[in-house]
């Protein structure tokens, strides 16, 4: 089958998958200055595997054998409600309003592999949800599904940056889209100047030590947040939406059409004493299908602590 007949026919399966916007990069070594630099800096804080496995996440056929093509598929995930600024109310980030986005993408992206397998037996592939060393924005990029903004996060004109983005490796050849060179954030810096803890180091580098998503999310449950931030974190309890909810590109942002990422009520803007007192039965019970379970019962009970904190003091 032509390569851009088959191209066309993954696109048109991604669409009917609930992806808004699918695009195909060539498989090829990414050039390793950015991230090397980003390294050296020590920006990645305690997250030892992205040193770790930098050569991998550099070379597509290290993650599957004479890889040809990366399929990058985007999925919308906003949903139209604000967090209060009630005292003794946490925030959490959009994305854990809803399910876990792993369950969701993961096995969409297994169909449209499965899908491409049926008309191609001898393909083969491997599916990546972040849970892998693929560089899914820096792909995303490539693939012509937009541009990262100053906040480092990829930026579609037409739907903003609330959605999730998925990968699949494929042995083979298909018709490639024109790589997004275009920076549509010109000389704006409201991502830059509203990060309360100044993560955003300089445009386009987060420093991830500095990231309220990293500090409540990444960082070990038995470690405290630096003296120097805990009181920038505020009432922050999972993750941040911050740089993303002061961008001027998401008036653009439309609803998802996706159920699974609906809020669960209890998921926004929960009771922080009422998390304070969750057991860990309760916590399983309550976030064993949200991304909230990533923190486990002592991260998040350690960020509701700190939160509390910054509740009294208001």
């Amino acid at each position: 089958m032509l390569s851009s007949l088959l191209s066309k026919r993954i696109k048109e399966k991604a669409l009917s998958l609930g992806f808004f916007r699918t695009g195909i990069a060539r498989a090829e070594l990414l050039d390793a200055a950015h991230l090397d630099e980003w390294l050296a800096r020590g920006y990645h804080g305690n997250m030892q595997y992205m040193q770790q496995r930098r050569d991998l996440a550099l070379n597509p056929t290290a993650l599957l054998a004479d890889a040809r093509s990366i399929i990058v598929c985007a999925m919308n995930y906003y949903t139209p409600y604000d967090s209060t600024t009630a005292p003794g109310r946490g925030r959490i980030s959009r994305y854990g309003w809803g399910d876990d986005y792993h369950e969701v993408l993961r096995p969409r992206l297994g169909a449209l592999l499965a899908y491409i397998q049926d008309i191609i037996p001898h393909a083969q592939g491997r599916v990546f949800v972040d849970s892998g060393p693929l560089m899914e924005k820096a792909w995303a990029v490539r693939a012509g599904i937009g541009w990262q903004g100053k906040h480092s996060i990829v930026i579609t004109r037409d739907h903003g940056s609330w959605f999730f983005i998925g990968a699949i490796i494929v042995d083979v050849e298909l018709s490639y889209d024109v790589p997004f060179s275009a920076d549509h954030c010109g000389g704006c810096r409201k991502c830059i100047e509203a990060c309360p803890t100044r993560a955003i180091a300089e445009p386009y580098v987060v420093d991830a030590q500095r990231c309220i998503s990293y500090l409540t999310v990444e960082l070990k449950h038995d470690k405290p947040y630096p003296e120097a931030l805990k009181a920038r974190v505020g009432l922050q309890i999972f993750g941040c939406d911050i740089c993303q909810n002061v961008c001027p590109w998401n008036r653009f942002a439309k609803s998802t059409n996706e159920p699974a990422f609906q809020p669960y009520p209890q998921h926004i803007d929960p009771d922080l004493g009422d998390l304070l007192r969750m057991t860990r039965e309760e916590f399983q019970q309550k976030y064993r299908h949200s991304p909230i379970k990533r923190t486990k019962l002592e991260g998040l009970q350690r960020n509701v602590r700190m939160a509390l904190e910054k509740s009294v003091e208001r």
